[in-house]
């Protein structure tokens, strides 16, 4: 993203901090590719039987974000973190449903163009990795941003760098850490 955009991009969220009610509806635009590429890459992570969509994924996230309360953010760096969280959240709300007995419990959901397909790596366990998150977020929050935004939000190390303003080698570092981390977690 280029300078200038990233300048627009702020002030617009300045105006919706503001409470200008065109705000959210100039900042969408500008962003939507970006954040829809992040909800693809993301989706493309979990296992099939997944019902929410990326498309449906991002207007959920950016209502979250922008929509009801007028937070303030302090710029386009903040506004993505945000949404990655927000996309956490509504894939960690959607695996509770899926969960839950009295949605099915157990079972697997396929689209009908799959259900003939076996499947050779189980399905993520979206809701042990949020446990062991929110663990690792109250020891180390710095390591624990980049794991949202690597993982929930899809982004890549050099993005990364650049949403926290840090050096690609310090995201690396955080980011090796953490994934040895939640993997000792999550094996126990």
């Amino acid at each position: 993203m280029r300078a200038s955009e990233s300048a627009k991009i702020t002030r617009i969220l300045e105006a919706v901090a503001r409470g200008e009610s065109d705000a959210a509806a100039r900042l969408l635009p500008l962003v939507y590719d970006e954040l829809r590429r992040l909800a693809r890459a993301r989706m493309a992570r979990l296992g099939p039987g997944q019902t929410l969509t990326p498309t449906e994924l991002v207007h959920e996230a950016y209502l979250r974000v922008t929509g009801g309360k007028q937070d303030s953010f302090e710029g386009r760096r903040h506004f993505f973190f945000a949404v990655s969280r927000a996309m956490r959240d509504l894939i960690i709300e959607g695996a509770r449903r899926r969960g839950s007995l009295k949605r099915g419990g157990s079972y697997l959901r396929l689209p009908v163009e799959v259900a003939e397909l076996t499947i050779a790596d189980p399905q993520e366990n979206v809701l042990d990795l949020d446990l062991a998150l929110k663990k690792l977020e109250r020891e180390s929050p710095d390591r624990a941003q980049v794991v949202v935004l690597s993982y929930f939000g899809g982004l890549t190390h050099p993005e990364i760098a650049e949403v926290l303003g840090l050096s690609r080698a310090t995201v690396e570092r955080r980011w090796s850490y953490a994934r040895t981390w939640l993997r000792r977690e999550l094996s126990q």
